[in-house]
């Protein structure tokens, strides 16, 4: 056996007694029937539905801008405030409690109450009066969000097995493409038909706001997600593969994560280069379609979120269905190699993309949106085959924190900061886009390369980790 490969999954893994809630399997389901089942789907689907949800809360507001700044009378900083830090802080640093908490108690549970607290907290967003009412909504929104994708992953490794693990992950990473290409779509609309009427009138909460409706409107029925999160059975800990121990030490966690630091750092790293990317196109892309190119609001969201929902989400399913293609032939790096095949379609289509003329443009944007998200199912996958499987939700709540805060942190405003300090003109915004991404690009695929080593060997330490050895 060599690291490059992966050894046959273990029959003698080792099982936690059926007296803890979150090991059992609700209605007599066993793991022979989770294995690549029908209602791993079924549960695939409902967090995907999840996921769009929260894509959408989360985004949404960068297009409610302009209505926003004037009814509060916010300026650009605070505006950028409430797009970036009022989320992406909290929502970064509660992955951690709440991926620790993921990996003892029942999943099922966890996502429910995020939803419930995501939900409402943007329903919120919708009553608030003043700034700083909107602010702490926002941090609520990201209280909630926190508790999604941590123990998503978790769950959906004990549901699928490692050859097919990329595909699953992957169709609920389509919420990402889903949920941004809905705010996109829905953005635009209200910038063009809404962003200049008067406040409208409810009944019992009375006047409100177009944006501030449209935050009750998208926030409400999210709540009905909820009940249904909560009819997903809660697999087995462990039942593709790899021992389990109950309540591991956070100490247990840290030591093994550090005996592999080069391949977390690598892989965490490398996506979050990816996200740096990712997160400045999605909040200047239409800026630059309105500028550069003369597009309206209005043609700017529908197109680009259109674009995003097809071709992005087609991009995400097929880079995760050929990780596991590779996954099935052996090789144990498999994920990060589609992800640098990713990296490289990314770079190339960006030229072609940002330097199209205007009637090309809709043509041109087609490539870039296809391989700006190949690797977003293949990520998440990758960190479940480095780690055991009781510290599983807690790595991903550190993936979570590493990519928010360099793609949320650092995306949005490396872009505007090289616009306005940089090459000081709006019509710049092209410049700016293209640096950020071939450095954002250059630094992901270099990042990936050197790490392709480490990360065989910790798939392989991972598979053979026992409760008290390495």
């Amino acid at each position: 056996m060599t690291p490059r490969h992966l050894p046959s999954r273990a029959s003698n893994r080792q099982r936690v007694g059926a007296a803890d809630p979150s090991h059992d399997l609700t209605n007599g389901t066993t793991a022979a029937t989770a294995r690549g089942s029908r209602y791993g789907w079924y549960a695939v689907g409902v967090l995907t539905l999840a996921y769009v949800s929260s894509f959408v809360d989360r985004q949404i507001l960068a297009l409610m801008v302009g209505p926003i700044r004037r009814d509060l009378g916010i300026s650009d900083t605070g505006i950028s405030l409430l797009m970036g830090p009022s989320f992406a802080i909290f929502y970064a640093l509660l992955g951690f409690p709440i991926g620790r908490l993921a990996d003892r108690v029942t999943r099922r549970g966890i996502i429910a109450w995020g939803i419930i607290v995501w939900s409402l907290m943007t329903t919120m967003c919708g009553a608030a009066r003043n700034y700083w009412q909107l602010f702490l909504a926002r941090v609520g929104v990201g209280v909630g969000e926190a508790a999604l994708s941590p123990a998503t992953f978790s769950l959906l490794a004990d549901y699928f097995p490692r050859d097919r693990l990329g595909t699953a992950i992957s169709v609920y990473s389509m919420g990402i493409c889903l949920g941004s290409g809905i705010a996109l779509m829905l953005g635009g609309w209200i910038v063009g038909e809404i962003s200049d009427a008067g406040a409208w009138t409810f009944p019992i909460v009375g006047s409100l706001h177009p944006w501030q409706a449209v935050f009750v409107g998208i926030g409400l029925p999210g709540l009905l997600l909820a009940p249904l999160a909560r009819t997903i059975r809660e697999p087995l800990r462990g039942a593709m593969g790899g021992a389990t121990a109950e309540g591991l030490p956070l100490r247990t966690v840290t030591s093994y994560v550090q005996q592999h630091a080069r391949a977390f750092l690598a892989h965490n790293f490398g996506f979050a280069f990816l996200a740096m990317v990712s997160y400045g196109w999605a909040f200047w892309i239409p800026t630059f379609l309105i500028r550069n190119h003369g597009w309206t609001p209005q043609h700017a969201g529908f197109t680009y979120g259109l674009w995003v929902i097809t071709f992005g989400a087609t991009g995400v399913v097929i880079g995760g269905y050929l990780s596991d293609v590779l996954a099935r032939r052996g090789h144990a790096d498999a994920k990060l190699r589609i992800v640098l095949i990713g990296v490289v379609g990314e770079l190339l289509s960006s030229f072609l993309f940002l330097f199209a003329p205007t009637d090309v443009m809709e043509v041109a944007l087609i490539p870039a949106t296809f391989f700006a998200s190949f690797g977003f199912g293949a990520g998440p996958a990758a960190i479940q085959e480095i780690t055991p499987v009781p510290m599983r939700a807690q790595t991903s709540a550190l993936y979570v924190f590493i990519v928010s805060a360099v793609g949320l942190g650092i995306g949005s405003t490396v872009v505007a900061a090289l616009t306005d300090y940089v090459f000081k003109r709006a019509g710049a915004i092209r410049d700016s886009l293209l640096v950020t991404t071939v450095v954002g690009l250059i630094l992901a695929g270099v990042t990936f390369l050197g790490g392709l080593a480490p990360f065989r060997r910790a798939v392989v330490a991972a598979h053979n980790w026992r409760p008290g050895g390495r």
